[in-house]
């Protein structure tokens, strides 16, 4: 049963207009500093106040930074896959997955696109552990609004009233995440906006795409 409140339209048009925001941010700023090697005038001033940090907040950093290296997300996306499926939610876990693992991709593609480095030839832009933070968080966010759809079923984008929880859950780990990197000096703040925009451009149009082909398997 499709999600057709008026809550539900509007919670979809506001997720898509930020999705299509979110893209065009990418693009604009992939192609501000496209084949660059140094920060910009924004990348110095922030940087200049976030890196270098001492005890015990860099131990947090390399904390936080660990969760977006290979083995800490298997842990954390694995942990996600394996609650959807005690739920018996197998959409859910389908979208999981799908969700983290393409704006990841989307992270990694434009990085290789824009060609952004950082300390020698290390790809910069966008931040990929932003990206996978921000994705992981969307996807909660939008299982446990959908959670309290009509269709509980449904990965779900959730009604007008939980798109703010959904955004404040992207800002809060985005940000999280993307702190740490500029902490440890592996990525220039525009770096981090970019990974976190890659997010909030991908889930949106993969929970979606999980859900419409979920639904053409269903009827078929």
């Amino acid at each position: 049963m499709a999600l057709t409140s008026r809550g539900s339209t509007q919670g979809r048009g506001w997720l898509g207009l930020i999705a299509a925001l979110a893209a065009l941010v990418v693009v604009v700023l992939g192609a501000r500093y496209a084949g660059e090697s140094e920060p910009g005038a924004v990348d110095a001033r922030i940087g200049a106040a976030v890196e270098g940090v001492e005890s015990p907040w860099r131990h947090v950093a390399r904390a936080a930074d660990f969760l977006g290296e290979p083995a800490g997300a298997a842990v954390l996306v694995g942990a996600t896959v394996a609650g959807c499926l005690l739920l018996r939610r197998p959409r859910a876990a389908v979208f999981a997955v799908a969700g983290v693992g393409l704006a990841v991709g989307a992270a990694t593609l434009l990085k290789h696109l824009v060609g952004r480095t950082i300390h020698g030839d290390n790809l910069s832009y966008p931040s990929g552990h932003t990206a996978f933070a921000t994705a992981l968080a969307l996807v909660l966010a939008l299982l446990a609004t959908g959670r309290f759809g009509r269709d509980r079923d449904r990965p779900g984008l959730g009604g007008a009233a939980g798109t703010p929880l959904v955004l404040a859950a992207a800002l809060v780990a985005g940000a999280a995440m993307g702190w740490a990197q500029v902490a440890l000096g592996a990525h220039y703040p525009t770096d981090v906006l970019g990974g976190w925009c890659t997010a909030l451009a991908v889930v949106p149009a993969t929970a979606w795409l999980v859900d419409r082909v979920a639904d053409r398997r269903a009827r078929h």
